[in-house]
């Protein structure tokens, strides 16, 4: 048993949360907890319980919730563990163990780590006692003075224990750790003047002085116009710290580039300068995209061979494994191809088109360009159309010896594109269509799976439960293969709960799934057997994991990590991560790709039929878990920048946020999550939450740059739908300016005008001048692409102007370098190189990609004065240091510009 206040007040059984009743009978446990052991009075009580003037029969109502809170603990067997909730005159006690209170665990902890001296140790106990914290303390009770001075309390130490663990990273010289647990809470409390101290010195000593002392100016911002006050002694000693500091303490060594620069003092010749930009492999990469191989795989050596039959019976074969769902289609597939990797030397391509799943089949100019780039296509190199895309791949494959899984396909059309041209390269198809038009138009070989006979049956459960127990009882094993009709999948979460209990019988067994009828009918209902499967598996599940499992079909894409999970179900990570281990050891999930887990199509929707199930809240959850998580994930992608969104009102906190080491690890991040996080947009819309929907939209705009030509339209055009909805000025800009330049790089120039032109009056009317200042960029340079070259010039400088005024480095550097691109494209050279050395001497030390932009409009600046043997130095310079960071359009740009440099400069 376990007593929460750090989030909803709840009490915890093996059994699942015990339902408390009105938030008075919470309140009233809240008071108890508060105080263990000792002795409340009842008018404490009483002025707890309501907000205002209680009522002539108060104390009548609060021995009501006294003797329904006693049953509620006694029911669920509180006296084992030592609790009693007792009366004592006009008191009343809650005798217990004060360590079955998360919030004695969690100021235990935190006392016990600040008497560490091993900083280690005292990072270890932090970020334990900062797990206990599920949301704001007391989430449920009355808001009465004494409640909320309670909760209070408890927030203070949590944002103290914070702020300690951050002390405690910088002490382990982790300052870009410190700095990303401090910012995440130093947004959400931003008047908090010691949180931001705290971040000012960890971006400092991290190599952010810009950044540490633009948030500086940010905070005295705020002060003055919120409370009217100078910032305080903590706030002036770390500003006066950064500036005392010549340099950054303790810099992080700069990246290594891939490349050695020239030196400054000796141009190289035109064609070494072309050879130091980054060139292609000299071989062809090895793509390796299966899914890892099935485990205790039994049976099927007929299909197995008919299979290699199929495939050595042509050139370019195409073989169609189909099947009804759960027959182990994908599984057998990917077995196959495991077990015949010598053949395909070339490599292996894998593609799951959920042509038979509830989420949205992916089109395939998204399997191609994922099969492009596995085979060694740069991203900058990338065919923007489907159909450029197929005739690459086709080329690609001509001449390999390539194998190609496309799993799960719906139909002959979905499977067409993605077919490669080598005579040597070989297909393989699951689906559970027979798709005749894919064996009329290709020849495709079918190889039909059936229902598994009973011997192998018999040999898969053996492959999970051992031989001695499934020779005990031949005849119930018989019965059991009969009862799941063969379906491997129904088979494997069987024989998973038999596992579990292994004083269980395999006759009790029987008894279990003989009560259900028609549970695994085969074919047209086939669907109905596994979800009677799944569903004796779930009820067997601890009520933790069940919880999960039930939480994971209000999820909104393919698949998530265990704190996406942990928001869904209301846990703490280290939880969610059990819960999903157990799940997946029941053959529930599987972890397709280290940390992440997917369900199978159909458990999956199971897990949809169990939603209303779960905890209504946990939709939310996952809303704001992913408005959090994308502040962090901003911050590392684009340090220094200005967040796309503040947090929105009511937001609830997830208990945990991940850790983004570098941009590399935030923008892995966006990918893995794109397709949850479009789902998002949609489900928060559909719910009335507009200030979340466009805040989710806008959320990955760090890879909308990176990967701007990606299909970015129709999420953004919700985002601007929902900002509209809400009525939201700002959310209007900064989206309208968003959508715009993507249209822009999309060519659609007219379209994009028409929301670029009204994103600065949005800004200007919300009052945000750093919306203001990007809007105008953002138009200015379409504009200027457009060839009006003095309007543009005229945005652009007008954007500089809100820039500086606002003091943001980040968007001064921005205005700057477009205004200097400006310049270059009115061929005003000298004044191109001076707003140049402007925005370098506002850039953050760490924004590796602005610093090389910066470099190459210098380069192309000194090459327009005439000053080769400089020009040559900045963009060798520059497409190094872009190579080094993996920002390859600017090292492609850069070597071009270098290239073209006359030869006897």
């Amino acid at each position: 048993m376990e007593f929460r206040l750090l989030g909803s007040v709840a009490v915890v059984t093996e059994r699942g949360d015990v339902a408390l009743g009105p938030a008075k009978r919470s309140s009233l446990l809240a008071m108890m907890l508060l105080r263990p052991n000792s002795a409340v009075k009842v008018s404490q009580l009483i002025d707890a319980l309501w907000e205002d003037e209680p009522p002539a029969r108060a104390r009548t109502v609060l021995q009501g919730h006294v003797s329904r809170l006693r049953a509620l603990l006694a029911e669920h067997g509180a006296s084992a563990y030592g609790v009693e909730l007792s009366t004592h005159g006009s008191a009343y006690a809650l005798r217990m163990p004060e360590s079955l209170v998360d919030a004695h665990r969690f100021e235990e902890l935190v006392a016990l780590a600040g008497v560490q001296r091993a900083p280690a140790d005292a990072v270890r106990m932090l970020r334990e006692a900062l797990s206990f914290w599920q949301g704001p303390a007391l989430t449920g009770t009355v808001q009465s003075r004494h409640l909320q001075a309670a909760a209070g309390s408890l927030e203070e130490l949590r944002l103290a224990s914070v702020e300690a663990l951050a002390e405690a990273y910088g002490q382990l010289g982790e300052h870009g750790r410190a700095a990303a647990v401090l910012r995440t809470e130093a947004v959400a409390h931003p008047l908090r003047e010691s949180l931001a101290a705290a971040l000012m010195l960890a971006l400092g000593r991290s190599g952010r002085q810009s950044d540490a002392i633009g948030w500086y100016h940010r905070t005295r911002r705020l002060l003055a116009e919120e409370l009217g006050v100078d910032p305080g002694e903590a706030l002036g000693e770390a500003y006066a710290t950064l500036l005392r500091s010549a340099e950054p303490v303790a810099p992080p060594p700069p990246p290594l580039p891939q490349q050695p620069a020239p030196p400054a003092a000796e141009a190289p010749p035109a064609a070494e300068a072309a050879q130091a930009a980054p060139a292609p492999p000299a071989e062809a990469e090895i793509p390796e995209l299966l899914p890892r191989p099935p485990r205790g795989f039994t049976g099927r050596d007929a299909e197995l061979a008919a299979l290699t039959g199929a495939v050595g019976a042509g050139e370019a074969p195409v073989c169609l494994v189909t099947g009804p769902a759960g027959v182990g289609k994908t599984a057998f597939a990917v077995y196959w191809a495991y077990q015949r990797r010598a053949d395909f030397p070339d490599g292996r391509l894998f593609a799951d088109l959920r042509g038979f799943s509830d989420a949205p089949a992916p089109e395939a100019g998204t399997v191609l360009r994922e099969f492009l780039l596995a085979l060694g296509t740069p991203p900058q190199r990338m065919p923007e159309t489907a159909e450029a895309m197929g005739a690459l791949f086709r080329s690609l494959t001509a001449d390999r010896r390539l194998l190609v899984v496309l799993d799960n396909a719906r139909s002959s059309e979905q499977v067409r594109p993605l077919l490669p041209s080598g005579d040597h390269c070989a297909t393989l198809v699951t689906s559970r269509g027979r798709l005749g038009g894919l064996i009329a138009s290709d020849a495709a070989r079918p190889v039909p799976l059936g229902h598994l006979p009973p011997a192998d049956s018999a040999a898969l459960l053996t492959s999970v439960l051992g031989a001695p127990r499934v020779a005990a009882e031949p005849d119930a094993a018989a019965r059991l293969a009969v009862l799941c009709d063969g379906l491997p999948l129904a088979l494997r979460v069987t024989a998973a709960r038999l596992a579990e209990r292994p004083q269980w019988t395999l006759g009790a067994m029987v008894g279990e799934l003989a009560d259900e009828q028609g549970r695994l009918a085969v074919l047209n209902v086939e669907d109905t057997g596994v979800a009677a499967a799944l569903r004796l598996t779930v009820q067997q599940l601890p009520e933790s994991a069940a919880r999960t499992f039930r939480a994971l079909g209000l999820h909104t894409g393919p698949d998530l990590d265990r704190f996406a999970a942990s928001a869904l179900a209301g846990t703490s990570p280290a939880q969610a991560s059990a819960d999903l281990d157990r799940l997946a050891a029941a053959h529930l999930l599987t972890e397709s790709v280290p940390g992440r887990w997917a369900p199978h199509d159909l458990v999956r929707l199971y897990a949809r039929e169990l939603a209303p199930q779960a905890d209504p809240e946990g939709l939310h959850r996952l809303l704001d878990h992913y408005l959090y998580t994308g502040l962090a994930a901003d911050a590392a992608a684009e340090p220094g920048s200005q967040p796309c969104y503040s947090l929105p009102p009511a937001f609830r906190r997830p208990p945990a946020i991940r850790e983004f080491e570098d941009r590399s690890a935030a923008l892995a991040w966006y990918e893995a999550e794109r397709p949850a996080l479009e789902g998002a947009v949609a489900a928060a819309a559909a719910l009335g939450l507009y200030d979340r929907a466009w805040r989710l939209a806008l959320a990955q705009w760090p890879l909308m740059l990176w990967r701007i030509r990606d299909g970015w339209t129709p999420l953004l055009e919700a985002g601007l739908d929902a900002a509209e909805r809400e009525a939201d000025l700002d959310a209007q800009s900064r989206t309208r300016a968003l959508l715009g330049w993507v249209l822009h790089e999309e060519g659609r120039d007219v379209e994009a005008l028409v929301h670029l032109e009204k994103a600065p009056e949005l800004a200007a009317r919300a009052g945000d001048a750093i919306s203001e200042a990007i809007a105008y960029v953002n138009l200015g340079a379409v504009v200027d692409a457009t060839g009006d070259r003095e309007r543009a010039g005229a945005l652009m400088s007008r954007a500089v102007s809100l820039a500086e005024r606002t003091g943001h480095p980040s968007t001064q550097v921005l205005t700057l370098q477009h205004l200097a691109r400006h310049c270059l494209n009115t061929h005003a050279y000298e004044a191109a190189l001076a707003h140049v050395r402007s925005a370098e001497e506002l850039v953050s030390p760490d924004a590796e990609v602005g610093r090389a932009e910066l470099q190459i409009v210098r380069g192309e600046a000194l090459a327009g004065l005439g000053r080769l043997e400089e020009a040559a130095d900045q963009l060798g310079r520059a497409a190094a240091a872009a190579a080094a960071v993996g920002f390859t359009e600017g090292a492609d740009r850069a070597a071009e510009l270098l290239s073209g440099l006359p030869a006897d400069r």
